[in-house]
């Protein structure tokens, strides 16, 4: 028995898609600085609309494409995306949002313009009960895996790229299924696995890293401090936000640490990353009370993201601003606060 709601899909598509008919130019929006998740589930709802109705659509985020195999995802898939700033969202009669949502702080949409339809696998905000159109399925590890759902369930062909980012987001998001994938992401990679291009795969998970990539381990190990469990580093000035998430998910492989909370500044904001292997934590819901009154976050079970700004200052508003938020943390995770011990003594 397959693993893939294939009725529920059918339904919700073919439903959104039959009011989209005839409102001209659509507008697909992923998340700031986005992730093989956010575009690969761009590009598949794309397809199923350029397929389904013939509309135009643009595929438009903020912020960049940072981190290296994303980059190379990017350029080995040839991915149509362009950036938001500067586009006349006047021209678009139907806005779409993949992988993110109204208001939650991590993509580039004005707030105060509607959005019609929503597709997301992060818990669902209040502001999606005002879009006409909302696909929230929070159990389920990737995105891509409810747009791969679409397109099986209205039987749309599609080539090797698309098949290859499909299943190389549900790869990444899930870690290779280990982390927080059910039985419908287990399906779609399992079906996605013999059409994507191993070579282009490869291509996408070796990339080659400028020299100051190697600085920057250096730098997180330097900034680590380790409070009963909980590892904080603060990147302090970064180059593109990719680069906390990626630190900190290669520090929780750390002997004794629980949760990591990483952060980095870039244009007059924090980016905060944070990471857990613990079940009996919820990621999501602990960088929302750790960052309450201060700015937006969200996640989820293992995995979190958030941002505060404006943050304007120096290394040691940075560092007031570090501290901080490991006192928040400690008490939202009920830990005593203690003193902060290096990871590599000095």
């Amino acid at each position: 028995m397959t693993g893939l709601d294939l009725p529920r899909s059918r339904e919700f598509s073919s439903q959104f898609i039959e009011w989209m008919r005839g409102k001209g130019r659509v507008l697909i929006v992923a998340h700031d600085n986005p992730d093989p998740d956010s575009l690969a589930s761009a590009m598949a709802l794309k397809h199923l609309i350029v397929k389904m109705t013939g509309q135009a659509v643009i595929i438009a985020f903020g912020g960049i494409i940072g981190r290296g195999e994303n980059r190379a995802m990017a350029r080995e898939l040839e991915i149509d995306a362009v950036s938001i700033d500067g586009l006349d969202l006047d021209q678009f009669g139907v806005v779409c949002m993949v992988d993110t949502q109204p208001g939650t702080g991590n993509n580039s949409y004005p707030a105060d313009r509607p959005v019609h339809l929503v597709i997301d696998h992060h818990p669902a905000r209040e502001l999606c009960t005002r879009c006409r159109w909302s696909d929230i399925r929070d159990h389920y590890g990737a995105c891509a895996t409810i747009l791969f759902e679409y397109l099986q369930a209205q039987q749309i062909t599609f080539g090797t790229k698309l098949a290859t980012i499909l299943f190389y987001a549900i790869k990444s998001e899930t870690q290779d299924l280990g982390r927080e994938g059910m039985k419908a992401d287990r399906e779609a990679y399992l079906q996605l696995l013999p059409l994507a291009n191993a070579r282009i795969l490869f291509n996408i998970t070796h990339p080659k890293v400028p020299r100051e990539y190697f600085s920057t381990y250096n730098k997180a190990i330097e900034n680590s401090r380790i409070y009963d469990g909980v590892l904080v580093f603060n990147l302090y000035e970064i180059d593109h936000p990719d680069i906390v998430a990626e630190m900190a998910d290669f520090l929780l492989r750390m002997e004794g640490v629980e949760v990591v909370l990483g952060m980095g500044h870039l244009d007059d904001a924090e980016f905060l990353s944070l990471r857990t292997q613990t079940h009996d934590i919820m990621a999501g819901d602990v960088i929302r009370r750790t960052v309450d009154g201060l700015g937006t976050a969200g996640g989820h079970h293992t995995t979190a993201g958030g941002q505060i700004r404006p943050l304007v200052g120096g290394q040691s508003t940075q560092r007031e601003l570090e501290l901080s938020l490991t006192r928040r943390l400690l008490e939202v995770l009920g830990r005593k606060p203690v003193r902060g011990r290096r990871l590599i003594p000095t």
